[in-house]
């Protein structure tokens, strides 16, 4: 068990991986990582030990078979580092009575993302180490400034982050890092009457009142959970404004408007000079002192020079094209930041968004006769659709499994051939 040879397979280095994998793996359990959040993240860290350890265990020649994918990974993982480095400009947070926070930052126009997409968010006040997804909610086409996100008071984080924010006292700024936004991932969310104060997000965040006379829409809230109002139904919203600081930046896509193509130069450059070093290296200096015996060069030594090589080749092109860009990003910020000169900053008048509803009073009373609430039942989805008009009609459910698959089978059925399906799940 002690075994760690220097030609062939090391015991040792397999035993310590599958120790640091066996870990990471109990800490995966959905109910360990729903409950102890922290201890699942954290843990996950062990990844890097395992993967060294791994590639020690067979060697180099056999790790080579999961090359792409952690290739990719690796460069990956560190854009993530160079775009988590900044701090970016938080604008405003709206903080509703249902203990769920809306941030709204600053982004790049030629930032633009996919519904549902996920960002990673970072606030160091909290914790320092901890990086915790949320959905965004923001669309990039309706609000090209703006990137918005709705977090829910669950765990110790998220708990503390609505204690801040929901503090009467006046905060000029929140340091903020984040990480994408990625592909769509969120934890399940439970309606109360109280959460009905959501319906307020669907209008962006702004002092000038938005027109929605021509919006054709209709809300069909359904609380199973309450039979009639809360005596809670009075406690408004507010919105909380930030004082911009020189040092934050705006949202923005780290390798520029035309990321896939940078992102395709950088895994192909870097991966031909790591070829071409490991090359140079393997020919002019370990060969002429080894003789492929592996008498001063072992197995583990070639493992870790590799991936000296390949972290090293990722690093140098990866930074280059993000220096590159780093001028156009400039140059976005610095129009936004003269955009931003108008946006209102903290004051008595706008801390509390109770004061602000007298000038969004229009959009928010047709949000309100918009919307029909039903207390005590839930919605009897055949019937729902049945009902809907059209000859091509697009259904979005989002929901427990097995909501979803009772709406698929009501869209599949004969009955609604105009009907046609689409599903989100945010479980995870």
């Amino acid at each position: 068990m002690l075994k760690w040879d220097k030609v062939g397979i090391s015991n040792l280095a397999g035993e310590i991986a599958l120790i640091f994998g066996l870990i990471m793996w109990i800490a995966t359990i959905p109910r360990i990582r729903r409950k102890f959040f922290e201890l699942f993240f954290y843990t996950h860290y062990l990844y890097i030990l395992f993967i060294v350890f791994f590639i020690f265990h067979v060697g180099i020649t056999y790790a080579c078979l999961m090359l792409p994918s952690f290739y990719l990974f690796l460069v990956d993982r560190y854009i993530r580092f160079l775009q988590s480095r900044h701090q970016v400009r938080l604008v405003s947070a709206r903080v509703l009575p249902c203990e769920a926070i809306e941030l709204n930052f600053s982004k790049d126009h030629g930032l633009t993302y996919n519904p549902t997409s996920v960002m990673f968010i970072n606030i160091p006040s909290i914790s320092k180490l901890q990086w915790h997804p949320f959905t965004v909610t923001s669309n990039s086409n309706l609000e090209p400034e703006k990137l918005s996100v709705v977090i829910k008071s669950g765990g110790t984080w998220t708990q503390n982050l609505y204690k801040i924010l929901s503090n009467d006292s006046a905060i000029d700024r929140l340091s903020v890092s984040v990480e994408g936004p990625y592909g769509p991932a969120s934890t399940d969310f439970l309606r109360t009457y109280s959460s009905l104060s959501m319906i307020d997000l669907i209008l962006p965040i702004s002092s000038i009142p938005y027109d929605i006379s021509n919006l054709e829409l209709q809300i069909e809230a359904y609380i199973t959970k309450d039979k009639e109002p809360q005596s809670n139904s009075h406690v408004h919203l507010q919105t909380k404004w930030f004082k911009p600081n020189p040092t934050d930046v705006p949202i923005y896509a780290i390798l520029g408007p035309n990321s896939w193509l940078w992102h395709g130069a950088i895994i192909s450059s870097s991966f031909i000079i790591f070829l071409i070093i490991i090359g140079i290296i393997g020919r002019y200096y370990i060969f002429p002192i080894d003789h492929n015996s592996n008498a001063i060069f072992s197995f583990p030594l070639r493992s870790f020079l590799h991936m000296l090589i390949i972290c090293g080749s990722i690093a140098m092109v990866a930074s280059a094209v993000v220096l590159l860009n780093k001028k156009y990003n400039a140059k976005e910020a610095k129009k936004i930041q003269n955009l931003e000169v108008s946006t209102p900053t903290v004051s008595p008048s706008s801390i509390i968004y109770n004061v602000d509803r007298e000038l969004e009073s229009l959009p928010c009373q047709s949000l309100i006769q918009a919307t029909n609430v039903h207390y005590g039942v839930r919605p009897d989805l055949r019937q729902i659709l049945f009902e809907v008009k059209g000859s091509s009609v697009n259904v979005l459910a989002s929901g427990p499994k097995k909501m979803r698959q009772e709406v698929a089978n009501i869209c599949s059925s004969n009955l609604a051939e105009n009907l046609h399906f689409e599903s989100i799940s945010f479980s995870w």
